[in-house]
């Protein structure tokens, strides 16, 4: 019986989601896997959970991106900036949304990472985000049209959603069968768990789990 994909929760604003994105489908392919790229609203994620983005903190936005700099060129892969950031990734989500073929999806999700933080022009117009749906082989017009559409808008609405329901705080998540996986630093602990040998047991999950605390931040 095949393995079901792990599911990659992504939003285009976090370089983190960029740089575990130019490793996770040779990691899911070593295993027979597959992924399935889920846009969801980071913004949404956080609200829920009551936290702010990273580089909402003025001292952590700048270690950010000296931080992920580097993480890149360990990566090999090209990385910059956007033009600002935050920037507002739901019209990029939206239309990644629309594109039911997986591999197809895929194929926009590289184009518009590559045009976020791969040295391109950012994704906050229509005309950044059409040109990356083209870059992708795939209809611009059509895209940006179906990105208009209530149904195309709850779907990301839905996806994140369910990502709270999965227990997702924050970008980039993996979800592996029953298990999630969160940051860029947490691949080497998603390929050990697909190889079935994760450290973690119930019992040392369930400790975990019922510890008191003696203390709290006022």
């Amino acid at each position: 019986m095949p393995h079901a994909p792990i599911r990659f929760l992504l939003d285009y604003i976090s370089p983190y989601a960029y740089l575990a994105w130019t490793r996770l489908p040779a990691l899911a392919a070593r295993h027979g896997r597959t992924v399935e790229p889920v846009p969801v609203l980071l913004a949404g994620l956080l609200n829920a959970t009551g936290n702010i983005g990273p580089a909402e903190v003025a001292p952590k936005r700048v270690y950010i991106f000296k931080q992920t700099l580097r993480i890149a060129h360990a990566f090999g892969v090209p990385f910059a900036p956007p033009p600002a950031h935050p920037f507002n990734p739901l019209l990029a989500l939206r239309v990644t949304a629309a594109v039911d073929d997986l591999e197809a999806r895929a194929r926009l999700v590289s184009a518009m990472y590559a045009s976020a933080w791969g040295g391109g022009p950012g994704l906050e117009t229509p005309e950044t985000v059409g040109a990356a749906i083209q870059a992708a082989g795939l209809d611009a017009p059509a895209l940006l049209a179906a990105a208009q559409t209530q149904p195309v808008k709850d779907r990301v609405r839905t996806h994140t959603e369910a990502a709270l329901a999965a227990g997702a705080f924050g970008v980039p998540t993996y979800l592996a069968d029953d298990e999630l996986f969160f940051g860029v630093d947490s691949l080497d602990h998603l390929e050990q768990f697909l190889r079935g040998e994760d450290p973690l047991t119930p019992d040392a999950l369930e400790r975990w789990r019922t510890l008191p605390a003696s203390a709290s931040r006022r």
